[in-house]
């Protein structure tokens, strides 16, 4: 059975939300967010320019002739992407990388809404997330109040546009429980389009899922985000939808091990990724302190599974929360034997 089908049956028949944790219950694992990259200083930065040596230009700077956002700058400042720098009066023009998008994956319960402000005051999914220290974060797309399952959000405004955007057609896959099981001539109708009120809608695929009495469990893929769309689709051929989980959006599936209610941040490597299918080429595999990258993993037993299942079929996340936790096991124990290293000389 393909990745997509094994995650599917583990949603569906409750085994997803039964996997076992990968550190110890007296271990818990810090829902913290990663360390930003460190950004350069202003003395490096100003050298590399070609205006002089380091030396030169902390003397520069200790003379009060650069300013840093028309403000005075101090020895040892450090810039960042979109600081405006002038030298003695003039705008010098520095080319300093972005910082890689911050993206989180959050596996939405039922009962939460994807908004900022609510005039029912009903939950809100940001309530849960961690705090940026600049900017906000960006849900990519909405799930309805009643619909669980995968929902990410980004610091990056153009990898949100690009990830929703149709032009892209990324899709996305859900597992839906109906009450009936459709014949094949409603199957037929969802594959070649059903006419809603705002338009013709299709499913991309449409797979049998098992289920028990009146309900049937389906898997499908569509490559719209428009409201309430599967639902409406099913409603259209006479079955109402009891429950509706989306499981993968584009390349990203659903993490195992991620509980409802609970967020992950995606690694340097799934980020990477994640960026690419979108169409963004600019390479995020520098790693913030604390994040993993590819090249850490190569030779290893997990980079191995990585290459013959999620990545060979073009998928990314599935693992991602197990690995990002054997990584904490493994760096917690490391640091735990240092000290007795150096005691015996190593």
């Amino acid at each position: 059975m393909n990745k997509k089908g094994i995650q599917f049956n583990e949603v569906v028949s409750g085994a997803f939300d039964a996997q076992p944790e990968t550190v110890e219950a007296s271990e818990p694992v810090k829902r913290v967010l990663s360390p930003q990259p460190e950004t350069p200083k202003l003395h490096k930065v100003l050298a590399q320019s070609g205006l002089g040596s380091r030396l030169e230009m902390e003397a520069l700077i200790g003379q009060g002739r650069v300013l840093v956002n028309d403000q005075p700058a101090h020895v040892g400042q450090r810039i960042q992407y979109g600081d405006h720098v002038k030298v003695n009066g003039r705008p010098l023009h520095l080319r300093i990388e972005p910082p890689p998008p911050r993206i989180i994956a959050y596996h939405k319960p039922t009962g939460e809404i994807v908004s900022h402000d609510d005039p029912q005051s009903r939950p809100t999914v940001f309530r849960k997330l961690p705090r940026l220290q600049q900017g906000k974060w960006q849900s990519v797309g909405r799930l309805d109040l009643n619909t669980e399952g995968l929902l990410l959000f980004t610091n990056s405004g153009e990898l949100a546009n690009k990830l929703m955007h149709p032009r892209f057609g990324l899709e996305r896959e859900y597992a839906v429980r109906v009450l009936g099981a459709l014949s094949n001539i409603e199957k037929a109708k969802l594959l070649a389009g059903v006419q809603l009120e705002d338009g013709e809608a299709r499913f991309g695929s449409l797979e049998e899922g098992g289920g028990e009495g009146a309900n049937c469990w389906y898997r499908v893929t569509i490559q719209e985000g428009r409201n309430r769309e599967v639902r409406r689709m099913f409603e259209a051929v006479g079955h109402a939808v009891s429950r509706l989980i989306r499981i993968r959006y584009g390349k990203m599936m659903l993490p195992r091990g991620l509980k409802r209610g609970e967020w992950m941040e995606l690694d340097a490597l799934d980020t990477e990724q994640l960026v690419r299918s979108a169409g963004l080429a600019r390479s995020v595999s520098k790693a913030a302190p604390g994040r993993k990258s590819a090249p850490a993993k190569t030779g290893s037993s997990v980079a191995g599974k990585r290459a013959s299942t999620g990545a060979a079929a073009g998928f990314i996340g599935g693992e991602s929360l197990s690995r990002q936790r054997r990584d904490q096991k493994t760096d917690a124990a490391r640091k735990k034997a240092l000290p007795r290293r150096a005691k015996m000389g190593f």
